[in-house]
């Protein structure tokens, strides 16, 4: 069993060890006051800074698959033919593809992220980034801006509207996408704050960018297409087998006792995911109960839970569809929280205070390690996110998934990237069983009578291998071209070239 907090760090990775400092506090003379902040475009901002090779530049992921600030970054770096740059993007996406020939031409030598998919991921995998790849969460992401262990030279804001202070919010404009809850760590410790825009106006009304943070404001044609926001199927599957994984969890939740008044609940966009939040749906209305809190990205299925009753706030860090954004807008129970507050774990988060969290795996090993950074070959596809976050910070926390995908095992011996330590995941929910972790005895005790299908993580293991064989396992080579940190900056696992 993975011992998460105590793990032994070969001293080539060492660097990338997290320590956490004291939090740097803002003075005076670190806050710009409103000065012209207005600058004519993104080449003239590279000027002005200057912005130099070997500078660490930051993103947020607010327009995920939509995002055109970063792109417009990456094509002045190409053109300045900048080199040794290190990026710290909060997430990476298809859209971002331009940054393959940066990271080829060695003008981008290391990443900090949190998730990454697509031709980038693809490219990292093969090796091609020069130094690590550092995959962080998103608690653990402003825990090291905060500690000041991630120096950020300069971070690039994408705001859907803007007045010429940098005062700005995501509500406004044609890329409204919503909260900005990963820029806030940037924006309040990073040397020089850049807002783009692409909605100028007068004056704003709400402000979830404060302007006295800023240095510069830039605007722009377009920052980006809010439609590449929507994540997930952001509708509850229809798939029998899924539904049964679903129903079979919302039994578990009750049997354990968690569906109760006041009870605080989050779960992702996944069609499996928010069956669940439909079947806790139902059996709170029927106990006539409702919950405190819904948190994490939220979509529009949580937004109807929170309007007829079941929820009394939503605590959102980032909006998983447009339905959500709007909610954002006009319900003022629909609150912000930046990623910090979401998860940090030296900042008392919100995971801290969810009774139940609904998450899924690509692969889940014997010992109840996660993998849903990389696939079974080590392929990059993904990242914690706030996985490993609310995992350790939930009550109960609980994986479903099929236990068989496209006649491929999800539950193996050992998982090829550990993700999130087996010792904060509690059940395994699948079609053929419900895994409880032996570590919760309190949990086992509480279902000795239920007529619930509960197995042990064995037998599942046997079960699919009786059926699809066992799995095959590529041999690890011997580069690593990244690393897996955990919320606490410790070194969880290591990414190999595929």
């Amino acid at each position: 069993m993975i011992n998460s907090l105590n793990r032994y760090v070969p001293d080539s990775l060492r660097p990338y060890q997290g320590i956490v400092q004291g939090k740097r506090k803002l003075t005076d003379e670190v806050i710009s006051k409103n000065k012209e902040k207005r600058v004519e475009c993104i080449s003239l901002i590279f000027d002005i800074i200057p912005i130099q090779s070997g500078m660490t530049l930051s993103f947020h992921h607010h327009l995920r698959n939509g995002d055109d600030v970063l792109n417009m970054v990456l094509a002045e770096i190409k053109k300045r033919n900048l080199k040794n740059m290190i990026l710290a993007p909060s997430a990476i996406f298809p859209v971002h593809a331009p940054m393959v020939e940066l990271i080829k031409n060695q003008n981008i030598t290391k990443i900090y992220t949190n998730y990454i998919n697509g031709p980038v991921a693809d490219t990292i995998s093969k090796g091609y980034l020069k130094e690590l790849l550092v995959m962080d969460t998103h608690g653990g992401r402003p825990r090291a801006i905060e500690s000041g262990e991630l120096m950020i030279d300069v971070a690039f804001i994408a705001v859907p509207t803007s007045d010429e202070f940098g005062n700005g919010n995501g509500i406004d404009g044609a890329s409204a996408c919503g909260t900005l809850g990963y820029a806030i760590s940037d924006l309040m410790y990073a040397k020089t704050k850049v807002v783009i825009t692409d909605h100028l106006v007068e004056s704003v009304d709400r402000k979830d960018i404060d302007g006295k943070y800023v240095d510069y404001v830039i605007s722009v044609p377009r920052i980006g297409d809010r439609n590449g926001i929507v994540s997930g199927t952001t509708k509850p599957t229809k798939d029998p087998v899924q539904l049964k994984i679903a129903n079979d969890t919302a039994k578990l939740i009750d049997e354990l006792g968690f569906i109760k008044e006041s009870m605080s609940f989050q779960t992702g966009a996944g069609g499996t995911s928010l069956a669940v939040a439909k079947a806790m749906q139902k059996k709170m209305i029927e106990k006539n109960i409702k919950g405190s809190f819904a948190s994490g990205g939220i979509t529009d299925f949580l937004v109807q839970m929170h309007e007829v009753g079941l929820f009394e706030r939503l605590y959102d860090v980032q909006c998983f569809d447009l339905e959500a954004v709007k909610s954002y807008k006009n319900n003022k129970n629909h609150i912000a929280m930046s990623a910090s507050k979401y998860g940090n774990p030296c900042d008392k988060p919100i995971v801290n205070q969810l009774d139940i969290v609904i998450l899924g795996a690509t692969e889940i090993d014997i010992d109840f390690n996660v993998n849903v950074t990389t696939d079974s070959f080590g392929n990059l596809i993904g990242g914690s996110g706030g996985h490993s976050d609310t995992a350790a910070g939930a009550k109960l926390t609980i994986i479903t998934t099929n236990l068989l995908k496209s006649r491929t095992s999800m539950v193996r011996e050992n998982v090829t990237t550990i993700t999130t330590p087996g010792e904060t995941i509690d059940c395994l929910v699948t079609e053929r069983g419900i895994a409880i972790n032996p570590r919760r005895v309190d949990l086992l005790e509480k279902l000795k009578n239920s007529k619930l299908n509960i197995v042990t993580m064995d037998y599942l293991l046997n079960k699919v291998q009786s059926i699809s064989g066992i799995a095959q396992t590529k041999e690890k080579s011997d580069q690593i071209i990244g690393v897996v940190r955990y919320r606490d900056g410790s070194i969880i696992d290591s990414i190999f070239k595929v």
